[in-house]
């Protein structure tokens, strides 16, 4: 439900309006976007970074085979270019085309490199697929997993003296000699129950879990994980379109209230294929194990433990020898805790590893105890604890330590919410310094290189496309310029655009919300607008960001609509731990009042055209629409709602039961946050949306909805797609019709032609 507040901000849409003459280079068309690619941007990836870090690697299309991609080392200091594998040599015997490359890892000495191709979905993403490894020095291609099925092999690894190569298959770990290509199976009991080195429905989407295996520092062992969801009900969606008869799809999706599935973590020995199971406190049904990770150069593995209200993480540290296990340290917080922060600012998804330095005797730590999100070290064996950040600011993400020079680089915005810029601090907690500079006012994101000397930077503000760059990290030189965008930029400077203005509202709760509006090109402030509000509003979504908005936003303002969108209390913004956790257990109550009563005042601009206010939003800004429809129906005329939770008792217990408790003990909390019980309350217009394939917020959302929208007799508009998942994009057309579909509804019901 959260992740796709980030991918509808960043969408690229465009207007409706077929008759329209494509010819007209002012104006925003649905034709332009899906017939001429005018709004695509550049394209860079996948980058790895090489010799630590003093190069990087990327794919580029191959001049001497078609179809084929190169991969092409560049300096990160002058940009000097080198290919180092010519698509040529990735044809697979047999075959007349190279290999397709989705992925690729480089070996530890850098003479091999494993890629990895023909991917299938697992849960929401393509986890799994075809691996093959080329030897640099030789050209040889071959295939690995050579007799497991097809498209099955999952997060191949070298292991790090690069002799084996470890990967999941059918839920069962393998290990494979790189030179003889023997291939060792290492566990035996994987099914659909019973899953090993990856994870469930649940523990991919809420805690970012998808690789579940580690190599030990000697690689002697491996680390996994094992996820029993025996008990896990399969939610059944159905297909009816794509036979005769209909059929069933099962997905393992544990709901609010039920027991999420056990977890327990196992240590395989490479050579006798022995498990030692570790022995963690507690029962494995009422707690969550999201992290682990060996010690660097020792036998001892780190384990973070959630306990079930996620309120309670425990560090636990296993000696492989000994067999003892120690909780060397606690984090606990009221409301809940995050083990990794949703915060715009992070640049890969997945789980991030615990900073460990001083020879593992200390550690990097995150906390919200003082009341803003800072960093501190912690001892291992005397828990003595120091803040790093001092002050009443947030940092946004925590990039890395720089051991060598005993520099904390992370990501914040001391004096603005809605930008994001890079800083360094000493571990002293001395000489603070912002290193991005004023000229790229906005949102910056970075990926630092392993040797701290480069990173690239992602750059883009409301009236700057996005760009990346090269930079050299001592002093943020630009070393090279990645991505440009400048077709983009032209084709932006040719259109006729709204100004975006950044503004505060404060509410009569004395709440001080963030926002911004796209103003109808020529806007005259004499003249009443009719007003668009684009909502998220839960915890892991922030749009009021000054980053490149949608071009469809802008296609909305063109027909003479305001639209605005604003960050109530309990989304990821910079303003300390009270403004987030204030939503706990109040979810679709303390977030749609705040925005309802930020609404109120903005009503009150002489501009404003009170009998003409909608709002609309995607997943969970599907579920505020229909929050704010139904509970302030004196405000909200019109509502488009897609993919809602309608009934917060209908979405998994990982992502609910943090924010909201456990409905065996707060009941009331869960019924006074559904929208779905205040749908008698409905007097506006009301458009749903929903793809009965989801599996993320099921259909069944929607059609709960319906009977109680029909119950009480209350007429409204309804689209499915079938068989779409959550994003709503599968099949051709899907996305030009949707927005045509929101664009037609909203341009009818504001009398707009």
């Amino acid at each position: 439900m959260k992740r796709y507040i980030l991918f509808v901000i960043f969408i690229v849409i465009s207007s409706f309006g077929q008759s329209q003459n494509l010819k007209d280079k002012s104006k925003i068309t649905l034709e332009r976007i899906y017939t001429t690619r005018d709004f695509s941007r550049e394209w860079f990836g996948p980058y790895k970074w090489y010799k630590n870090g003093d190069s990087y690697t990327k794919l580029e299309q191959s001049k001497s085979v078609k179809r084929g991609l190169d991969i092409v080392k560049y300096s990160s200091d002058n940009g000097e270019k080198k290919l180092l594998i010519d698509a040529k040599y990735l044809i697979p015997q047999g075959d007349s085309i190279p290999l397709n490359i989705q992925d690729y890892i480089w070996s530890n000495d850098l003479s091999k490199v494993m890629i990895f191709t023909n991917s299938k979905k697992v849960w929401r993403s393509n986890t799994r697929g075809d691996y093959w490894i080329f030897d640099t020095k030789s050209n040889a291609l071959r295939q690995l997993g050579k007799g497991l099925p097809e498209s099955s092999l999952m997060f191949a690894k070298f292991s790090h003296d690069d002799k084996k190569i470890a990967y999941v298959s059918k839920n069962n770990l393998y290990t494979e000699d790189v030179n003889s290509g023997k291939i060792i199976q290492l566990t035996f009991d994987g099914n659909e129950k019973i899953i090993n080195g990856t994870f469930d429905w649940a523990y991919e989407e809420e805690l970012k879990c998808r690789d579940g295996f580690r190599w030990s520092s000697d690689d002697k062992n491996i680390a996994f994980w094992q996820i029993d969801a025996s008990d896990i009900r399969n939610f059944l969606m159905i297909n009816n379109t794509d036979s005769v008869y209909s059929h069933t799809i099962p997905v393992q999706y544990p709901k609010v209230g039920f027991d999420p599935s056990a977890a327990k973590i196992g240590v395989v020995n490479i050579s006798s294929k022995k498990i030692k199971w570790i022995p963690i406190p507690g029962d494995s049904k009422q707690h969550y194990l999201p992290r682990l990770q060996w010690l660097k150069g020792e036998d001892k593995i780190v384990i973070q433990q959630l306990n079930r209200k996620q309120n309670t993480n425990k560090l636990w540290m296993y000696s492989l020898n000994s067999g003892e296990i120690d909780n060397f340290f606690t984090d606990s917080d009221e409301a809940w805790i995050d083990i990794d922060w949703s915060d715009v600012s992070q640049t890969k998804w997945g789980p991030t590893d615990i900073v460990f330095y001083n020879n593992n005797k200390d550690f990097l730590w995150v906390s919200e105890k003082d009341g803003w999100r800072h960093i501190y070290t912690v001892n291992v064996q005397s828990k003595r604890q120091k803040l790093i950040t001092k002050g009443e600011f947030d940092i946004a993400s925590l990039y890395g330590f720089d051991k060598r020079n005993n520099l904390i680089y992370f990501n914040a915005s001391p004096d603005n919410s809605t930008e994001r810029y890079l800083y360094k601090i000493k571990l002293n907690g001395k000489k603070m310094k912002r290193l991005t500079p004023k000229k790229y006012k906005g949102v910056n994101l970075y990926d630092i290189a392993p040797n701290y000397k480069y990173a690239i930077q992602s750059f883009s503000s409301v009236t700057n496309v996005p760009v990346k760059n090269l930079i050299s990290l001592k002093n943020h030189n630009v070393n090279a310029r990645l991505i440009e965008n400048k077709k983009l930029t032209e084709i932006v400077g040719n259109l006729d655009l709204g100004k975006i203005k950044f503004f505060k509202v404060k509410t009569k709760d004395d709440i001080e919300l963030d926002g911004y509006m796209i103003k109808p090109p020529g806007f005259d402030p004499n003249k009443k607008y009719p007003v668009l509000f684009y909502v998220y509003g839960e915890p892991w979504g922030q749009t009021a960001l000054n980053r490149w908005p949608s071009i469809w936003n802008h296609m909305m303002a063109q027909k003479g609509i305001l639209v605005i969108t604003m960050d109530n209390r309990g989304t990821p913004c910079l303003k300390g731990r009270e403004w987030r956790k204030s939503i706990y257990r109040k979810i679709g109550v303390v977030n749609s009042a705040d925005q309802a009563m930020a609404a109120k005042e903005i009503l009150k601009w002489n501009f404003v055209d009170t009998s003409r206010i909608a709002v609309w939003g995607w997943s969970g800004g599907g579920s505020m629409t229909l929050n704010l429809l139904f509970r302030y129906p004196e405000i909200y005329k019109i509502g488009m709602s897609v993919a809602p939770v309608t009934d917060l008792l209908y979405y998994d217990n990982i992502y609910e039961e943090r924010y909201m408790g456990l409905p065996q003990e707060n009941p009331e909390d869960y019924q006074e946050g559904s929208p779905i019980a205040y749908a008698k309350n409905l007097r506006g217009k009301l458009l749903l949306v929903h793809g009965t394939g989801d599996d993320n917020v099921h259909y069944q959302n929607s059609e709960a909805l319906i009977n109680e929208l029909i119950k009480y007799n209350k007429q409204f508009s309804m689209m499915s797609y079938p068989n779409r998942t959550h994003g709503i994009y599968e099949g051709k057309n899907t996305r030009y019709h949707l927005y045509g579909l929101l664009t037609n509804y909203l341009l009818t019901n504001f009398g707009i032609k």
